[in-house]
């Protein structure tokens, strides 16, 4: 399995990007991770392959949405109202395993893509 992320970039505080991950394979549920320098990875969202389920980190929740189409095995990240502290390199990735919170272990990462959002 391989996980190809994309769309990051600079932007202002207030700002919007939408990152995108293509998985090639056959992914059961797929999400977002994030490390900013000098802190841990933390998960970001998730979204499970069966019913929609979507999770969320108290940070970006009501800012951040995870959706995903089928059809093209891709899952993107709508970042909105971004904030300096958004600032970070974000993680694609994907698991086979059942995710029941955005507590849950990937399988499979992609490389990352850099977020950098000024004040």
């Amino acid at each position: 399995v391989q996980l190809q992320a994309s769309g990051g970039g600079l932007v202002h505080a207030g700002a919007s990007l939408r990152l995108s991950c293509a998985a090639s394979g056959s992914i059961v549920n797929m999400g977002w991770f994030r490390r900013a320098a000098g802190k841990d990875r933390e998960p970001v969202a998730a979204i499970t392959w069966t019913d929609f389920a979507t999770y969320y980190a108290s940070s970006v929740k009501g800012r951040f949405t995870i959706s995903r189409d089928d059809a093209k095995n891709t899952v993107w990240l709508q970042m909105n109202s971004l904030k300096p502290e958004d600032t970070a390199v974000y993680y694609c990735a994907a698991t086979r395993a059942a995710i029941q919170s955005l507590n849950w272990a990937p399988s499979y990462w992609g490389q990352g893509t850099q977020v950098t959002v000024s004040s």
